[in-house]
């Protein structure tokens, strides 16, 4: 079985899981921070190089403050979390989106999960948290701008899609191979949308304080049944034009 290189996962339906179990909308966000730690753990163990999930997107601001507030504690208890199990297991942890909106304890605990893990050569995994592709893409335009201001670049010519592409939060680790959302919405959400570009989705009715590694393993089990040709054809394979054509 071919394992993808890089994985990214739309952590989906913990309100909804939790509604089922006759709980609260953040029980289900507190299991899902926990089973991030489990599939964190699968996808090493499966040979996965990078996993990158969506923990909280821009759109997200729009709950309720009784949520927000809860959500925001959950993080400031989940990044001491991953500062703990990227030592114990060797991870590299990346932050993409827009930090600046969260409040500065939470920053600084950020920060320093990158940087007591960047030497770390295991798994590479980066937590999207007030992350939007939009935004993404509008950040990066501003230092695309802020580059020619500086002199790094002098004509439109200059601006290749390499270039712009390093740019974006995720200028220095590959597209996502394989994108899975969990608990049946079959949209982006505004999640990676350059990146995604010619990644393979993969959507599943499992709410995601419910996905296992055997989830996971169903998903690349799929992967490995797609064709991918990245807008080319296989070898041997042409266009044949119907009889009397």
């Amino acid at each position: 079985m071919e394992i993808p290189r890089h994985v990214a996962i739309i952590l989906d339906g913990n309100g909804r899981w939790a509604r089922s179990k006759g709980m609260p909308r953040n029980y289900g966000h507190v299991r899902g921070a926990a089973n991030v730690e489990t599939i964190c753990r699968a996808a090493d163990d499966l040979g996965i190089k990078y996993l990158t999930v969506y923990l909280f997107s821009t759109e997200n601001w729009r709950r309720s403050q009784d949520e927000i507030k809860a959500l925001m504690k959950l993080f400031h208890s989940y990044t001491r979390t991953c500062i703990r199990q990227a030592r114990e297991n060797n991870m590299k942890c990346r932050v993409i989106g827009d930090p600046s909106a969260l409040d500065e304890e939470l920053q600084a605990s950020l920060r320093e999960l990158v940087e007591s893990s960047k030497n770390n050569t295991g798994l590479n995994f980066q937590l999207a948290l007030n992350y939007g592709s939009r935004d993404e893409i509008v950040r990066a335009v501003r230092k695309v701008a802020q580059d020619y201001k500086d002199g790094k670049i002098e004509k439109p010519e200059d601006i290749t899609e390499d270039y712009f592409a390093s740019r974006l939060d995720t200028g220095d680790i590959p597209d996502p191979d394989l994108l899975i959302r969990t608990s049946g919405e079959e949209r982006l959400s505004n999640y990676l949308m350059w990146q995604l570009a010619y990644s393979e989705l993969y959507f599943t009715p499992v709410p995601w304080p419910a996905f296992t590694k055997k989830d996971l393993i169903d998903a690349i089990e799929e992967y490995n049944r797609r064709n991918r040709r990245f807008g080319g054809l296989n070898a041997g394979e042409e266009d044949t034009p119907k009889q009397g054509s």
